[in-house]
Order: C-alpha cells, then structure tokens, then sequence
C-alpha cells in the first residue's frame, strides 16, 4: 500500500520541456560478464575518463554510475566483482565534465541512511555545479542488502521511505524524516545542493512495484529489462498511476536501447542480431519509434572492441544521430 503522506512535494523535470535527449551508463565501473567486453577488463581510469570526456562533447545529457557494494560469492560468475563506488565515481568524473548530467544509476538508496546520502549527494551537485540526477532502485542482491540493511523481504517499503527522506533533506536543512527508521529530526546537513528546489530523482527498475514507485515518488522512470515490444503496455500503467496517485504530474520517462553499432565506421565485425547496426539515418529512425511510444530519455551503449572505438562510436552518435532525434 502507498502511503501519500510519504510522497514529495514537488516534482522536478531534468530533461527540458519538449526535447529528447540520450545518456550512456559508462562501461568499465561495472563489469557484470553478462555485458562486459573483454578491452573492459583491461581499462582502468584512463579510459573511463577519455570516454566521459568524449561523451560530454559529443553532447550526451547524462553519464551513469551503478552501485554494488559487495558481490556474494554464489553470484561472482554472473556479475563480476568489479563496481566502482557509485558517489566516488561521480565526484571524480564531475572534475573531469562540464556538461553532462552525472546520474547515480541505479543507487540502492535504502543501504544508507538518508542524512548521510543527502550529504554526499548534496556535495556531489554542489561541486559539479548542480548536474546530480539521482537514480535509486531497491536492490536486487539479498545478500548484499541484509549486510547493509536487513530485511530484504521489506525493501519495498524502506526505498518508499527513503527516497521521502531524501527529498525532504534536499529542500530542508533540517528535515523532518518519515517513518520510525529515521529518528534524526533536528539535525541540520550542508552544503545545500545547488539545484532548486532539490536534483530529480528518478526511479530505476521494470516490476509492478518499482512501476508504481515511479508514479508516487519519481520525477523520472529508469526501466530495467523492459523489451520495446513491452514498453508501451508499461507506459500506458506507469501514466495511469501517475494520474491515480500524483494527479498526473509531468514525469521523465526513459528506456534502455538495444546495444548500437554505427557500421559505417568499421567493417567486417559479425554482430548479433539483437544489435541496432547501420547508418545515422537508419539508428535515428529506431530510436524515433521509442520516442514515438512516449520516450524523452533514451539510454545507449555501444557495441566496440576497444576504448578507442567505443570513443568513435559515441562521437559519432553525438554528430550524427543527436541532431536527428533533438531535431
């Protein structure tokens, strides 16, 4: 059951009105084998900071950092070992960018208490000149949660509660917290983030609950896993609720696209046929039909076999399809 009193006040747009705009989650942080590539697991910072740079030119809207802090050893084989801390990675990379939007994608918020988060985040925004878009999910790992957190079977309703407390720690010095987890009334946190009245906080996962979190307490969708043929349907539940429960308030909504490969820059590479290959035109016009489905975040990643040339890839997608969609 939702609890209204828990919802925000106010809801935040990041993408402006009428554009759509396309963020990467950046590889090398994470190294899940179920999509890392090989050159990954030989980068280090060197690449990973050519790769954002390259990004921030190339006019992408948000670089993503995910969030693991510890890998049990059942699940070493499907997701690797190797997550760079989600707010450490973001600070470093805020250095390093002047535009792109530095996104926390997805943080398990309810492993933290609130008050420390809103301290590190505030500072995160405050440094990089307000660019925090903050992405928060439930977890996934029950290992990894009952360490940090306990009762797995509750962090439903301990992310409900924490993304309340964190938005109230954003546009209060001293917050008043929800829910008996929090007894921290009267204690006050700055720096202040830089973004008024507080950075947009976007909800990331694809199940029936995360949906409906969306629509309570989201100013952005993350969908993880959604197929584009199951996007629309997903949409249509995510809009009704937003309507039901925050009487339809605008909302940011995104998917995650098929890996892509601009063919026209390197030949004689097999690809999969899950991947999006061709030239600018023939991308754009894919990506459009998302887009069309009621999309204005489009997150990419690119199919490469070096830094260099996932550094080609994501230039020329700024040059050549960008201009196509924001068009």
């Amino acid at each position: 059951m939702t609890d209204p009193s828990l919802f925000p006040s106010d809801v935040v747009r990041a993408v402006p009105e009428g554009q759509v705009v396309y963020g990467m989650q950046l590889p090398i942080q994470s190294q899940s084998t179920l999509y890392v590539a090989e050159w990954e697991k030989r980068a280090g910072p060197d690449e990973l900071g050519r790769i954002a740079q390259v990004a921030d030119d190339a006019g992408f809207f948000y670089l993503g950092v995910c969030d693991h802090t510890a890998i049990p050893a059942r699940l070493a084989d499907a997701m690797g070992t190797t997550w760079y801390d989600t707010t450490a990675t973001l600070g470093w990379l805020a250095a390093r960018t002047t535009r792109t939007h530095l996104l926390s994608h997805v943080l398990v918020l309810a492993q933290r208490h609130p008050l420390r988060a809103a301290k590190e985040l505030s500072t995160l925004d405050l440094l990089s000149g307000g660019r925090l878009i903050v992405g928060v999910g439930a977890g996934h790992v029950p290992e990894e949660y009952e360490m940090l957190t306990g009762d797995f079977a509750q962090r439903g309703r301990h992310t409900d509660e924490a993304v309340s407390a964190l938005a109230r720690a954003f546009t209060a010095e001293f917050p008043d917290l929800p829910g008996p987890r929090f007894p921290a009334s009267g204690m006050g946190i700055a720096p202040r983030p830089v973004r008024q009245p507080r950075p947009p906080i976007w909800i990331g996962g694809s199940s029936p609950a995360a949906i409906r979190r969306t629509a309570a307490f989201g100013d952005g969708w993350l969908p993880q896993g959604t197929r584009r043929r199951d996007l629309p349907e997903q949409i249509g539940r995510l809009r009704a609720l937003r309507e039901e429960l925050r009487g339809g308030a605008p909302l940011d909504i995104g998917t995650i696209v098929e890996p892509i490969h601009l063919s026209a820059l390197r030949s004689g590479w097999d690809l999969p046929s899950y991947v999006l290959q061709g030239g600018a035109e023939e991308i754009a016009g894919s990506l459009r039909e998302l887009v069309a489905m009621g999309v204005n975040h489009l997150q990419v990643r690119f199919m490469a076999r070096s830094a260099e040339e996932f550094c080609e890839q994501t230039a020329a997608f700024g040059a050549e399809v960008g201009p196509l969609l924001t068009g």
